[in-house]
């Protein structure tokens, strides 16, 4: 059964996070939408390994202290999350926002926690000529359209939401705006540091994206070491929830092909078992 509990990370900071499964640990990080994105994602990786899902600081009426202003920021915090409990081998899962703080992560493990990552339509880098859709500029109808491959299944209205509902996608929309309004959904730094980030990394996108082109995403897996892109047909921003089968099948792969050696670190640039 799924555990949810509050870790104190620093004296003005606590992660509310939820654990299911056993095994190698895996880090589960939600996009803008919050945690009910990635919640069918986390439930499939939690009967084979340790699921751990956080709630960004300040999603769903979480605090956020003041000086958690930036993507480096939660990068930070989740990387010390990971060394406080002693973690190793760790495979990152981050949708979106999700992703961009996986890479983040990623290009600031000095220790080797992190062992493989799965971006799934990932935003934070500058791709010249693939601009990222202005979300904040974009009414319901427009996220929509922009974000799914079928809008109509999954287009609701907000109108019929409950106002507790409307409120806290508010707020959550308030953080997303301080974390990576400016500059626009990206680090300008991130596209060059990539390159010396050497786990393997699969990102996953969603054929039908038009927040972020699965050009952007040729372009950002491009960026990384041993970096490989999967395109998944009928699928828009979240292809978790359009396309679960072949999402979560892709990552299962990854999972396996990702886990550490007993051999050893595979030499730099040496592709993943299983490729």
């Amino acid at each position: 059964m799924p555990t949810t509990k509050n870790v104190a990370l620093y004296p003005d900071l606590s992660l509310t996070l939820t654990e299911s499964g056993t095994g190698r640990p895996c880090l589960i990080l939600h996009g803008g939408g919050g945690p009910a994105t990635v919640a069918g994602l986390a439930s499939h990786i939690a009967r084979t390994a340790l699921a751990i899902t956080p709630v960004h600081p300040g999603w769903n009426g979480t605090p956020r202290p003041e000086w958690l202003t930036g993507i480096d920021d939660l990068a930070l915090a989740y990387l010390r999350y990971l060394q406080d409990r002693g973690l190793r081998d760790v495979l990152v899962v981050g949708s979106s926002i999700g992703g961009w703080i996986a890479a983040e992560m990623a290009v600031r493990d000095t220790g080797g926690i992190l062992t493989g990552l799965v971006l799934i339509d990932p935003v934070g880098v500058h791709v010249e000529g693939e601009p990222i859709r202005d979300f904040f500029a974009l009414d319901a109808r427009g996220v929509a359209e922009y974000a799914w491959h079928d809008p109509a299944r999954f287009q609701r209205d907000p109108e019929t939401l409950p106002a507790d509902q409307v409120a806290l996608q508010r707020e959550n929309m308030t953080t997303l705006r301080v974390l990576a309004g400016d500059p626009y959904m990206h680090d300008p730094k991130l596209l060059r540091r990539l390159g010396r980030v050497e786990v393997p990394a699969l990102l996953l996108w969603g054929e039908s994206d038009r927040i972020a082109t699965p050009a952007y995403g040729a372009a950002y897996a491009q960026a990384f070491v041993d970096g490989r892109l999967h395109v998944i047909p009928e699928a828009g921003h979240l292809p978790q929830l359009e396309r679960p089968e072949a999402t979560f099948a892709a990552i299962d792969s990854h999972l396996s092909d990702t886990a550490a050696d007993p051999a050893g670190p595979r030499p730099a640039g040496e592709p993943s078992r299983g490729k």
